[in-house]
C-alpha cells in the first residue's frame, strides 16, 4: 500500500503545483490591474488569461477532489481548522470569476476592474494564509481537529500570505513579457525585476521561520539521507532567481523569464515538500494515516490515469492555440 500512498501523493503534489504556476498567473495578473488606469491596456492584460481561464482552474478541482477522495483525513481536519481561509479562497475565486463577466459587459468597466483585482487579492491572501495554518502545527487528536477556529492566524501565516502577492506579481509580470509589447511589456519588465527581488526576501524569511513552527525540520534538514540532496532545493533557487534577473535586466530572451520565475517556485515547493514528508498534516499524521484504503486508492489511480492526460493534453492545446503576443483592440 505504502507505493500506492507515495503515487497519490506526488500525483496530489503536481496538481497543486501546476494550479499554483498556471492560475497564479491569472491571479497575478488580477493584482496588475493595479499598475494602470487604462481600461484598453486593462483589456490587454485580461486578453493574454481569457483563453486559459478555466483551464488553469481544473487543477485546483482534480487536487481538491484526489484529497477528498484518496486522503480523507487530511480533507476532514483542513476543513476544520483552515475553514475560514478555505471558504474566503472560494469567495475569492467566485466573486473574480463574477466580475471578469460582468467587466466585459459593463459600460464603465472601472469599478468592475477595481473589484477584478479585489477579489485576486482575497484569493491569493487566502492562499497564503492556508498554507501559513498548515506550516504553523494543526493541533489533532488522533485524527480529528482539536484546535480553534481561528489557530491559523498568527504572523506567520499572515507574513506567508503577503509573501504569496509578489510571488504571484513575479508570475504574471513575467508572462506579460511574452505576451505582450510596448508600454505594457516594458513596465513588466520593471515589475519582474522588483517583484523577484521581494520573493527572495520572503524567500528567504520563511526558510528561517518554518522550524520554529516544525522543529523537527531542523533534523530533516541536517541529519541523513535527507542532509544530502534537500539543500539542493535552494540551491537551484537561487540559480533560478540570477537567471531570472540576468534574463529581466538584458532582455535578450522572452520566454526566459518566466521559465526561471517557474523554476524558483518549483524550488520552493519541492523543497518544502520534502521538507515535510512523510507527513501529511505535519507533524502529527503521516501519509500512510491519511490514506484511504488499498481499494480506493486502486481504483482512483485508474480513473486518473485516463483523466490526467486529457487535461494536460487540453492544457497544452489551448496554449498552443492561443501562443503569440495580444495587441490592443484584438479579442479572443
Amino acid at each position: 500500500m505504502s507505493d500506492l500512498v507515495y503515487i497519490w501523493a506526488g500525483l496530489v503534489g503536481l496538481a497543486m503545483i501546476l494550479y499554483v504556476i498556471m492560475d497564479g498567473t491569472n491571479l497575478g495578473v488580477g493584482l496588475l490591474f493595479l499598475t494602470t488606469r487604462d481600461e484598453k491596456e486593462r483589456d490587454v492584460l485580461i486578453d493574454t488569461i481569457s483563453p486559459v481561464w478555466d483551464a488553469n482552474q481544473t487543477w485546483l478541482v482534480l487536487g481538491g477532489g484526489a484529497i477528498f477522495a484518496v486522503f480523507p483525513v487530511v480533507y476532514a481536519v483542513l476543513s476544520s481548522a483552515l475553514y475560514i481561509p478555505l471558504m474566503t479562497f472560494i469567495f475569492g475565486l467566485i466573486f473574480r470569476g463574477v466580475t471578469f463577466e460582468f467587466r466585459l459587459n459593463a459600460s464603465r468597466r472601472e469599478r468592475w476592474s477595481l473589484a477584478f483585482s479585489l477579489g485576486s487579492l482575497i484569493a491569493v491572501l487566502s492562499q497564503g494564509f492556508t498554507l501559513g495554518g498548515v506550516l504553523s502545527s494543526i493541533k489533532v487528536s488522533g485524527t480529528t481537529f482539536a484546535g480553534g477556529p481561528f489557530d491559523w492566524l498568527n504572523p506567520f501565516s499572515i507574513m506567508v500570505g503577503c509573501a504569496l502577492v509578489p510571488g504571484y506579481v513575479m508570475l504574471a509580470s513575467t508572462f506579460l513579457i511574452i505576451k505582450t509589447a510596448g508600454p505594457i511589456q516594458e513596465r513588466a519588465y520593471r515589475l519582474a525585476l522588483g517583484s523577484t527581488l521581494i520573493v527572495l526576501f520572503f524567500m528567504a524569511v520563511v526558510t528561517v521561520w518554518t522550524p520554529f513552527h516544525y522543529p523537527v525540520v531542523w533534523k530533516f534538514w541536517f541529519s541523513p539521507p535527507r542532509i544530502y540532496f534537500i539543500w539542493a532545493f535552494p540551491l537551484l533557487g537561487l540559480i533560478a532567481a540570477a537567471q531570472l534577473l540576468r534574463s529581466v535586466r538584458n532582455r535578450h530572451r522572452e520566454s526566459s523569464p518566466h521559465l526561471y520565475a517557474i523554476f524558483l517556485f518549483l524550488s520552493g515547493y519541492i523543497g518544502l515538500a520534502a521538507s515535510l514528508f512523510p507527513y501529511a498534516i505535519p507533524p502529527r499524521i503521516t501519509l500512510e494515516e491519511a490514506a484511504a484504503q488499498y481499494e480506493t486508492l486502486r481504483f482512483m489511480l485508474w480513473a486518473t490515469a485516463i483523466i490526467l492526460p486529457a487535461i494536460l493534453a487540453y492544457v497544452i492545446y489551448s496554449y498552443s492555440v492561443f501562443r503569440g503576443k495580444v495587441h490592443p483592440g484584438e479579442y479572443y
